[in-house]
């Protein structure tokens, strides 16, 4: 058995006041919440269940939007509803518009594309949804992404998913 000398010792101790409990990593994690304004929505329209008044109310909708999105149902995934959308709402209020009418995003199968059309969604999360696959439940989300941020931030994001059986 090897003897520690204090030199060492100190050196150990030092090291573990350096960890702590994870705070000098956490602090020197990278943070992957939303950018500032990112509508923070926990409940959407489903574009396949939404009355045409409702979806007239969307941010950047409006009757012929509406009017479009109706007759384009059913809607199988996000893509397809991105091509009804597609020009007729304007840049800037597509997150706010995504954040009140969503087809939710089957976590096991959603394209990077469509995953980037969650509000707030970054390519290093979109990596991080697809890093996990495949998905046995919504727990096994929660706790995966759940190392990336907060608990809020993790339900804001589960909101727009869902596992398909």
């Amino acid at each position: 058995m090897t003897q520690l000398n204090a030199k060492t010792l100190v050196a150990c101790a030092a090291a573990l006041a350096i960890l702590g409990s994870g705070a000098a990593f956490a602090q020197n994690r990278p943070s992957l919440a939303p950018p500032a304004g990112t509508p923070m929505a926990t409940t959407h329209l489903n574009p396949n269940t939404a009355t045409a008044a409702q979806l007239r109310a969307a941010p950047g909708s409006n009757a012929a939007l509406a009017d479009a999105i109706v007759k384009a149902r059913p809607f199988k995934s996000q893509a397809d509803l991105l091509k009804v959308v597609n020009g007729k709402v304007p840049e800037a209020e597509l997150p706010a518009f995504y954040a009140a009418v969503f087809v939710p995003l089957d976590l096991n199968s959603a394209t990077p594309e469509e995953i980037m059309t969650v509000p707030g969604m970054s390519r290093r999360m979109v990596h991080e949804f697809q890093e996990y696959r495949p998905y046995k439940d919504i727990a096994q989300f929660d706790r995966e992404i759940g190392k990336y941020v907060d608990a809020g931030e993790v339900a804001r994001l589960r909101s727009y998913v869902t596992l398909k059986q």
